[in-house]
């Protein structure tokens, strides 16, 4: 009997396993089925547009922009990259690349030198910000975009490229050949002393070998410059390489500490990343400054500093990207760009937004209803939250600039005067001295106004929205009146304007004209002069016990919304 039963029950199983497999394979024979199938209608649908439509098309074009398309509607970090755009992809990912040295901008109908970078070849030749491209190599740049341009200038190394450059305020052109040479953009463009005692480190990208270059800094800060402190700026800090914030945050924790976990539909690639070297401080005390603009590895470094009970945080919430991307080679020299995982930082939670759809309009993270967050625990017991980013320990709200500022920017008044002062000026006070004196503003301000800078304000720009609402609804000439009186109101005197922003214009202006001496070193120095964050953190850093309490147990960092 007992025989018969087991006979029977084997039987049953070996059914259940048969229909199993049989079931996986008829659910893999449909997928593929159904790719096959999709795959020729898409190119019949090809064939005939080819074939039959009224204009001509360019297959190219008309492909990468329906792959595009399609990947778009998965998530923003998977995408398609042509054989066209590897350099800039490679660029991306190892901050190498070979041409002049300089980077480039849009400035009206021409294309202008925006920053030539300090030690490279466009800077040795003699390119300052301002100038613009008449020809590169013979090819004219006018109605070019500034992609088009960026193409002509890189190529093989030690290569020389012949430009006609336009210099402002001269009334000929000047030639220069320029030989190509390797690009290696520096991480790490400023490090140093904010005070007797705090160091200073600002990380511009987690591209290869930044880890060691982060390293460098904080060994010469601790061992020749007697830092006792720590500031770690990752500030508009877009990511980069996965391994680089592993090794970065391994230079403040103890050797075997998990630092992030990736976790994927392939379950090989899972992947728990851990510190693998000595540390070379797990004492100092460290703020990180972040803002919306820091994103992927730089939420690694901050994400597993705050689970670990490392440092403290500050500034406003992070980005939100926490999803893994893998190349995979195509054909032609192509390949696609293709998340594959998601990062989990050590107290378990993911830094990704929970959603694609609703984000703030720079894309970084946007309202989550509290029904979708989740509570984790870091080391010591503090309580965190995901969501998307990682909220700071310290909230710093950030000063928005005026309309009109912003759109004095826009429109290059700032970039265009510092070009003009540069041009005229051959030197200024080191970085750290340089002020925008009342008489260069006198001087900024008269260039405004000979230049005839406009601009509208928002709440100009709100009113006229509802002028224009109220005339279709018939509303208006009931209230014409009314709506004069607050136009009244709320016009814009430029001059006024001048005088109410002069501190934000003054600083952006000073900012500007020091980077055309002393480059991006010079104006993140300068910059720091007035940071209302880094003034946070230095005096955070200045009151052990208030920095003690932060990372006490019990303490609840909230989800920012």
């Amino acid at each position: 009997m007992k025989k018969r039963r087991f006979l029977k029950t084997g039987l049953a199983s070996l059914l259940v396993l048969v229909l199993a497999f049989s079931f996986w394979g008829f659910n893999r024979d449909q997928k593929n089925f159904q790719i096959a199938k999709n795959l020729d209608i898409y190119y019949t649908l090809f064939r005939e547009l080819n074939l039959f439509y009224v204009d001509p098309i360019d297959p190219g074009k008309l492909v990468k922009e329906s792959i595009d398309d399609m990947l778009s509607s998965l998530d923003p970090y998977t995408v398609y990259i042509p054989e066209s755009e590897m350099e800039d992809f490679n660029f991306m990912t190892t901050g190498e690349y070979a041409g002049i040295g300089a980077l480039i901008s849009k400035h009206g109908d021409q294309i202008v030198v925006a920053e030539p970078y300090k030690g490279f070849p466009a800077q040795k030749a003699g390119l300052k910000a301002g100038d613009v491209f008449v020809e590169v190599d013979g090819k004219k740049t006018a109605d070019m975009k500034v992609s088009d341009v960026s193409e002509l200038l890189k190529g093989p190394a030690n290569k020389p490229i012949r430009l006609t450059m336009q210099r402002p305020g001269e009334k000929k052109p000047y030639e220069v050949s320029i030989v190509r040479q390797k690009i290696q953009i520096n991480p790490v463009p400023y490090y140093g002393m904010l005070d007797d005692s705090v160091g200073y480190i600002r990380l511009t990208s987690f591209t290869a070998n930044c880890g060691d270059d982060v390293k460098n800094a904080l060994l010469d800060l601790r061992n020749n410059k007697h830092a006792k402190k720590l500031v770690l700026d990752l500030r508009g800090n877009p990511g980069g390489l996965l391994v680089e914030a592993v090794k970065i945050a391994n230079l403040f924790v103890n050797q075997g500490q998990e630092i992030v976990s990736t976790r994927g539909k392939v379950a090989q690639w899972d992947k728990t990343y851990r510190a693998t070297e000595e540390p070379v401080d797990t004492i100092m005390p460290l703020v990180i400054l972040v803002n919306r603009g820091s994103a992927s590895a730089s939420e690694i470094v901050t994400g597993s500093m705050q689970d670990l009970d490392r440092g403290v945080v500050m500034g406003t919430r992070t980005f939100g990207k926490g999803l893994v991307q893998t190349t995979r080679d195509l054909s032609y020299n192509s390949k696609l760009k293709v998340t594959t995982a998601k990062y989990y930082i050590p107290s378990g939670r993911c830094i990704q937004a929970l959603d694609y759809a609703h984000r703030n309009p720079d894309g970084s993270v946007g309202t989550i209803p509290d029904s979708l967050i989740s509570k984790f625990s870091t080391k010591h017991g503090r309580t965190v939250f995901d969501g998307g980013g990682i909220s700071p320990d310290v909230k710093i709200n950030q000063d928005q600039l005026s309309n009109m500022v912003v759109q004095l920017v826009q429109k290059f008044m700032i970039f265009d005067f510092a070009t003009h002062f540069a041009n005229t000026h051959s030197k200024i006070a080191p970085a750290d001295e340089f002020t925008i004196t009342d008489d260069i503003y006198n001087q900024f301000k008269d260039y405004v106004k000979e230049h005839h800078f406009t601009y509208e304000s928002k709440s100009e720009q709100a009113l006229q929205d509802l002028i224009e609402t109220a005339k279709k609804e018939k509303y208006y000439d009931g209230a014409a009146d009314a709506f004069k009186t607050l136009h009244a109101d709320l016009s814009h005197n430029i001059d006024q304007d001048l005088t109410r922003f002069s501190g934000d214009i003054k600083d952006l202006l000073r900012d500007e004209i020091v980077s055309r001496y002393y480059y991006q070193s010079g104006a993140i120095q300068t910059s720091m002069r007035d940071d209302k964050d880094i003034e946070a953190a230095i005096k955070l850093l200045h009151n052990p016990a208030k920095y003690k309490a932060l990372l006490a147990p019990d303490n609840v960092i909230s989800a920012m919304k």
